[in-house]
Parts: C-alpha cells; structure tokens; sequence
C-alpha cells in the first residue's frame, strides 16, 4: 500500500501548513495489509476528513482534516469500532500568568484547538494543565506553543531540559518583578491613601492635585500597564477577565481626575478619584501576590513529593560502585543505600537491614525495619544499616511518581459544580461592564451628576471578582488531596469527592484487609502422598501465585528445606485457586469448587475439613493428576487496629459488611471478632460485585474496601473503591482511594477528608457567590468607594484560598497502632 510516508514529509500537528490541519494517529492491534486498508477505509468515512492514508509498518494514520475538520474523539471511535485501538497519551503542563476563571477558560480552549486534544482540564489554583491527546510527538510541543500564543507562560510538566529550565527561570524572574512592583505600588500610593483614611475622622489632608497625579500616573501607567495587556490579550482572544475590569474601572477614575487636574489646577483639590485608582491597582496587585503565595502552599505537597527523589544512585557496575543520575537506574541494576540516603528507585533488599523512614510517602511515623526479601520505596530514607538491593521499578513506573501522579490527576479534576461555575465566569465580565454601564447611567439620569455616578460605576467594575469563583473549587480541590497524601490516603479523582461523603456501606474483604495477609502453614494433611511430597508439590505450584495463601505455602516449604521443582505451566482461577503443572503432573490447589468442578470428590476428608473450618482457619484443597491429594490448613492472624477501625466507622453511623472467599464458618468468626454483623462468604469475585449490586438495591451508597487481584472487580463497581496499602496494583488501579499504608483505620479518615474537603468547596462557592452578589448591589448603590471596593475585591480571592489552606491542618484522628 502506498502511504503518504512515501510522497512527502510525515505531517504532525505542530507542523501543518496554516491552510490546513493534520493529524497523525498511532495505531494499535494492525497485524496485516487487510487490517491497514480497513483502518483507512472507516477514517475516511468519518465527516470532516480529507484524506487518510495508513502505514503499516509505523501503526500510524496520518489524516489531512477538511473544513470543519473532523474532532479527534471521532476519529478514535471510528477506529474503536473497527476493532483496532488509537494510542494515546497525557502531558501535564505548567502555566504561568492566569489570574482569574476567565483566564482558566481562554488556556482550556487554547489548548482543546491544538489538533489532537481529546481533553483539556487546567488548574487555577495549582496552575497546572492535565491535556489528554493523541500519541503524535509533536502535540506536547504545540501545546505549550498555543498556551504562549494565548499570552501566558507554559513549559511541559517533569521536563528537566534546557527549555524548562529556561521556563522556570522565566517564572522566577517574572516572580520577582511582581514583588518588586508591588513594593514600589505601596510606596506611591501610601501617600494617597492616608487622606481617604482619615477622612472619617474630620481630617482633611488633601494633598496638592499635581501631587497626587504625580503619584498616581506612574501607578496607572507603569504598573498598571498589566492590567491593560491582560485585558488585551482577552479580547483578542474574544473574552473578558478580571484585569479588562480593572483597566475600565481604573481608567475611567484617572482620566476623570486628569480632566479635573488640567482644566481646574489646584481648584480640583478633594474632588479628585486618582486616590481611588492607585488603591485599587495596589490592592490588586496585594491581593494577586497573597493569593500565589497562599496558592504555593496549597500545592506544597507536590513538591514535598517532587523532592524526595535524589538525583543520583550508587550502582553496582563490574563490582565497583558507580554514581549515576537517577534516570540511568534500570530495572535489575545493584543499588548500594548507605546509612543516612534515599533511596532513589522501588528495589527489593538482597543484603542488609535497616530502619528505613517512609513517613512522608506513606503517613507513618515510625521507622519500618526491613531485611531481605524486603521492598523499599523510592523516597523512604534509610536508616543506620548499609543496604544492597536490587532495582525492580523505575523512573514513572515507582510508587513515588505513581502517588505524584494520582495527586497531580485529583488536583487537576473539576466537579461538576465547578464546571457550572466556569460557564459562569464566561458571561460574568460582560455583564458586569453592562451592569457598570447601567449604574452610570441610572445615576445621571437621576441627576446626581458625575461625582456619584462616576464612583458607582467604577465601584461595581472593580468589586466583581470572577477570581474567587475560579478558585473556589481548585484550591480547596489542592489542599485536601494535599493533605490526604501526606497522612497516607491518595484520592484518586473529583468523583470520589462526590460520592464519598454519601457512603453509608463499608464491605471489607478478609485476606490482608482486616486481617495481616500473612497467614501461615498450621496443618497438612496428606492422603497418598507423603506430607513432605504433598507439599513440595503444592509448594512448588504456588512459585507462581501472588496470593498469601500461596506465599505462607512457599514459606512453610522454605522452613522446611524443601527443593522446590520448577512450573511447567500455570493459570491463576481467581477466587477458587490455580491449577499448574510440576514434573508432568498436574496440581489443582484452592476451594473445594475447584476440584468439584473437575470431577475430583472432597469427600475422604471432609470431616478434617469441617474441624479446621470450625477453628476458624482457611483451607487449600490439594489435587493432584485428577485425585485428591491432601488438605492444608492455614491461619492469619487479625490486624491489631481491625476492631478500632470498624468501630470508628459505626461511630459515624455507617453500616459494614464483611465480603470474603474463605469458607463461612472462617469470615463469621473474623467478623464477630471486629465487630461486623454482616457476612456474606464463601463468595467468587463475580459474586462479591453481585453482593454490592444487592447492597445498593436496598438504597444503600457502598464503598468497598480490599487489597488483591480478586477484590478489583468489587472495587470497581463499588460506589467508592479503597485499596490498601502493599495491594495488588490491579486493586489499586480500580479504587478511588489508594490507603498508603495497611492500617484499616485510614478508612474512616479517608472519608473524612474527602468529606472535609467537599465541605470547604461549598463554602469557598457560597462564600463567592454572595460577595458577588451582595457587593455589586452595594457598589451600584454608591455605598461602596472604589478604593474599597478594590480592596473587598483582593480579600475575596485571598480568603477563598485561606479557607482552603485550613484543610493543610487537617489529620486523620489515629493513635499509635496497637
């Protein structure tokens, strides 16, 4: 097949010609010339295509748009239905020089008109932009491209190459002139603000009007001029923000107090607005500096994050230790910790013990002793041990940029709620300038004359703050999720905020949630076999099983000295066992169901069975090539804060319910222990998502709470899915809460940050809504000043974000683990 590859250079969507749009769509799932041809055939049926051409041998597509251009959300569900998929991928963006909703509207459509964005979400309070696009390479680069085109500043988020550096730098210094204008602000306008001050008073201290226009001009002009280029840059842009506000209102006081000043001279004395005008550009420019401050510190928990990777690594190469930057790490390399250092990847430890200080990634304050065969995490700092370990994830792939990444993903989210308020801000400049406009001229025609029409109006441009609907959600969204991570609870999105704070079900599943998840080897019993064999069997089947049950079966085999044979074959039957194959011989191991649906009968030793259930151990059914081998018995010891945390969730009037695999006889006596009156076992994964179906028929909002491959089905199709620390990773991919650490208590404190954190959302939005409300009336009515009124306007903002800022104090209410 003739591609475009092949007459002309590939065409990407930062390269396109600016008469015509392309796109570049990396293919997944093509194995044949048919499959390309089929591909090609639904793309250049979808409306908005000019042509499209698909390469095999690179998977990609590459599409000339017509006019209206096709949307790529189209374009990827024609291939879906085709059977194929279209890679994509996610960039997150640093932004620079947003101040209000307004600001948050013009980056989102800026980003959304680069060809290939599925989906765009930015930010205000984090300044961060989460973009969701298509896998073309040259689509992070045009992104930053468009947000500079739209007149702010914008580098690729992780990004250590010169380009960010040069962005940071740019941030740094734009940072410093701000602080530097804004003391210079402070200095002129004090001078004009002591006369408004104590005017009250009876005090009349007018200064000379050529004065106060000698003060007042370079405030205006010098650094006002941002507000004017800000402006300009929404209009171009077609829309309105925050500084077009305070440009007309500014504007109108000064040229009016200018007028006055060179047609009157010194008779204008006391009649002049300028004093106004200075106060409100200062105020701003006080209020945007608190804000980005009060804003960093929201955001302090990705940093805190950010900066417990260290930048090098010692490895071992050819015997010799060797300092390598971070990112050289690879999987299986040798890593040498020396007492007092970071670790620097996720590795499992082959030599050495040590304390090692997890309480910044996982919320525990104690230092956890580990030795071999241990997992550390990147980040966690060693203690007084010398460690050699060896590398098993790196770079994004480590539960330090996997817990950087759930956070930067919740940050970024928006509720709905927010989203109506973004539709909001849309219209709300235009329709305070009409409204400004209205007071003015409601004003003179009631006769009052300029002097109280031209205050009002200028009142009402500057009290209107579309930055506090803006950051009303964002910032309390930052300082939650920030502080839910620092005390171990990781949120995984707005969603689970939304449904979090109406559960009123708990389910937990047994293994390794309310109890250790380290059950040992009690009892074996053999039929045929010897026990040693039974076991070396077993043994050596489960070399291939992550369960618990199949690692206390190795550890037993391991006590023991037992050489283990290799697995020939093995297939994991989530919720009832696995079947393997170990030297030509076929081992069945799991529930009773399991060797029941192969036709192997339980029968000889269904009495032994019924006497451990009854101690309330698990049972492992053995079979081997079609016959029942033995039965073993095993016991997990219960997690010492089980009771304390179910008892801290019917505190809070919630119901619970214990969801397990394990036969009945086991779950009742762990639930009883608890405190849990609702059991429902033995139950397969299908059949615990049908328990929580049968939960939320009787009207009940459920959250799920487990830590294996077996409970991700549950998790899922619970309304909010907890995993617990040290899970399976497909457990944690299905839940909405990921618990840092296994300690069931952080249930409750997970739902009482999110709750703490929807709370403080609501009032950020009542609290925006009514200033803006009561304080346009107000300023129409001429009871407002424009100083005050540009002041009142900085606070709004400020003190949306200081409410925020109370969630940083927020802790889960724990003692110390019994």
């Amino acid at each position: 097949m003739k591609t475009l590859a092949e007459t002309r250079p590939e065409p990407t969507a930062a390269s396109a010609g600016a008469g015509e749009r392309r796109l570049v769509l990396s293919i997944a799932g093509m194995s044949c010339a048919a499959c390309a041809a089929r591909v090609q055939r639904v793309l250049g049926k979808v409306p908005g295509v000019a042509e499209a051409e698909v390469d095999l041998a690179s998977e990609r597509a590459r599409i000339l748009l017509g006019d209206p251009p096709a949307e790529p959300a189209a374009l990827v569900e024609a291939v879906r239905r085709a059977g194929y998929e279209v890679r994509e991928r996610t960039s997150r963006l640093v932004i620079g020089g947003m101040s209000c909703a307004s600001c948050v509207g013009r980056v989102e459509r800026a980003l959304s008109a680069v060809p290939g964005v599925l989906e765009a979400s930015v930010n205000l309070a984090s300044e961060r932009a989460e973009v969701h696009h298509l896998a073309d390479p040259a689509i992070p680069a045009a992104l930053v491209a468009a947000v500079r085109a739209a007149g702010y500043r914008a580098s690729l988020e992780g990004d250590r190459g010169l380009e960010a550096e040069r962005a940071a730098a740019a941030e740094r210094a734009a940072r410093r002139r701000e602080a530097v204008a804004l003391v210079a602000a402070l200095l002129l306008t004090a001078p004009l603000a002591v006369p408004m001050l104590v005017a009250p008073f009876g005090l009349h201290l007018h200064p000379s009007p050529w004065v106060e226009l000698l003060l007042a001009t370079p405030v205006q002009l010098v650094l006002g001029a941002r507000f004017y280029r800000d402006a300009w840059k929404g209009l171009r842009a077609g829309t309105g923000n925050m500084s077009l506000l305070v440009a007309l209102g500014t504007s109108a006081a000064f040229l009016h107090g200018l007028a006055l000043v060179l047609l009157e001279g010194e008779a204008a004395r006391g009649r002049l607005y300028l004093e106004g005008a200075a106060v409100v550009i200062t105020m701003v420019w006080l209020g945007r500096w608190l804000e980005a401050r009060a804003k960093a510190s929201a955001a302090a928990a990705l940093r805190e994050l950010a900066s417990l990777v260290p930048e090098t690594a010692r490895v071992l190469r050819a015997g010799r230790e060797v300092e390598v930057a971070v990112e050289e790490v690879a999987v299986g390399d040798r890593l040498v910790i020396r007492p007092g250092e970071r670790v620097p990847v996720d590795a499992r430890i082959l030599e050495g013990t040590s304390e090692l200080d997890e309480s910044l990634l996982t919320g525990e304050s104690l230092p956890v002793r580990k030795g071999p065969g241990d997992r550390v995490i990147a980040g966690s700092i060693n203690g007084s041990g010398l460690l050699r370990c060896v590398a098993e994830r790196v770079g994004r792939d480590t539960t330090l940029a996997r817990i950087t990444e759930l956070v930067e993903r919740a940050q970024a989210g928006k509720a709905p709620i927010q989203r109506l308020v973004d539709r909001v801000s849309a219209v709300f400049v235009p329709a305070v300038i009409a409204f400004a406009a209205l007071t003015f001229a409601g004003w003179l025609l009631a006769g009052q004359g300029l002097e109280m029409a031209l205050p009002a109006a200028v009142a009402v441009l500057v009290i209107a703050c579309p930055c506090a609907l803006g950051l009303a959600t964002p910032a309390a969204l930052v300082a939650g999720t920030g502080a839910a991570a620092r005390a171990g609870i990781l949120i995984r999105d707005i969603a689970t905020l939304e449904r979090a704070h109406v559960v009123d079900l708990v389910a937990f599943d047994k293994t390794g949630t309310l109890t250790l998840g380290r059950p040992v080897l009690v009892a074996l019993h053999a039929l045929d076999e010897s026990e040693e064999s039974l076991l070396r069997l077993a043994a050596g089947a489960q070399q291939g099983s992550e369960h618990p049950l199949g690692r206390a079966i190795l550890a037993a085999a391991s006590e023991r000295g037992l050489a283990l044979p290799p697995v020939e074959t093995f297939e994991a039957r989530p919720g009832i066992g696995l079947v393997a194959r170990v030297e030509g011989r076929v081992i069945r191991i799991g529930r009773a169901e399991l060797l029941e649906e192969a036709g192997i009968a339980t029968a000889p030793l269904a009495e032994r069975a019924r006497a451990e259930a009854a101690a309330g151990r698990s049972l492992a059914w053995v079979a081997v090539d079609q016959k029942l081998a033995g039965l073993l018995a095993l016991e997990d010891a219960l997690r010492p804060e089980a009771a304390e945390a179910v008892a801290a969730l019917h505190r809070r009037g919630l119901a619970t319910a214990l969801l397990s695999g394990d036969q009945r006889v086991t779950a009742e006596r762990v639930a009883a222990a608890v405190g849990i009156e609702r059991v429902e076992a033995p139950l397969l994964p299908a059949e615990k998502v049908a328990a929580i179906e049968r939960f939320r028929a009787e009207g009940r909002v459920v959250a799920m709470v487990g830590d294996g491959v077996n409970d991700a089905p549950a998790l899922a199709a619970a309304d909010v899915g907890v995993a617990m620390g040290g899970g399976a990773d497909a457990a944690h991919a299905a839940a909405g809460f990921t618990l840092l650490r296994p300690d069931p208590r952080l249930v409750a404190a997970a739902l009482d940050v999110a709750a703490a954190t929807r709370r403080t959302i609501r009032q950020n939005l009542l609290w925006a809504f009514l200033y803006n409300l009561l304080g346009l009336p107000l300023a129409a009515a001429g009871l407002l000043s424009p100083a005050f009124a540009g002041t009142a306007m900085a606070l709004s903002s400020v003190s949306v974000v200081a409410n925020a800022l109370r969630l940083r104090r927020w802790r889960p209410p724990l003692g110390p683990s019994p």
